[in-house]
């Protein structure tokens, strides 16, 4: 092989081995640092517990879609201070009218978003009412013992 080649597969090879080793350091840091025998184990084989809490209920609840497109608004107005933080860092420097503009139609842009959540409801927090617990007919019909 030439000599340029295998300089440039040795670099090639440490590159990957140190992005190997990045990915693995962390969970081997982990799991050598990690607590052992805080937990109470005993008849807990198959339960999952998170912060060392044990978990109360089931885990697959049902979320509201409001959740979701709360968290798209959210993410909406993320990228807009994303957006937002070099325009003013730059702003009346080189194109002060442009930049104005470009701003403003970016603003309403953004606040569309903001009037489509608000038809959805998403700002709308209801509360469901408890169920209503209804007395199967055959209950109805027994008289108390003793009667």
């Amino acid at each position: 092989m030439e000599e340029p080649l295998q300089i440039h597969l040795i670099y090639i090879m440490a590159y990957c081995v140190l992005g190997i080793g990045f990915a693995l350091g962390p969970l081997l840091i982990a799991h050598l640092l990690m607590s052992r025998g805080s937990r109470q184990t005993m008849n807990r084989v198959g339960q999952f517990i998170e912060c060392g809490a044990e978990p109360i209920g089931d885990a697959w609840i049902r979320y509201s879609a409001v959740y979701y497109l709360y968290a798209l608004v959210f993410v909406a107005y993320a990228v807009a201070i994303i957006f937002l933080i070099p325009v003013a860092l730059i702003y009346d420097k080189v194109f002060p009218i442009r930049d104005l503009v470009a701003l403003f139609i970016f603003l309403g842009i953004l606040s569309l978003v903001v009037v489509y959540a608000w038809n959805k409801g998403v700002f709308e927090w209801l509360r469901r009412p408890p169920p209503v617990r209804t007395i199967p007919p055959s209950a109805q019909t027994l008289t108390p013992p003793g009667s």
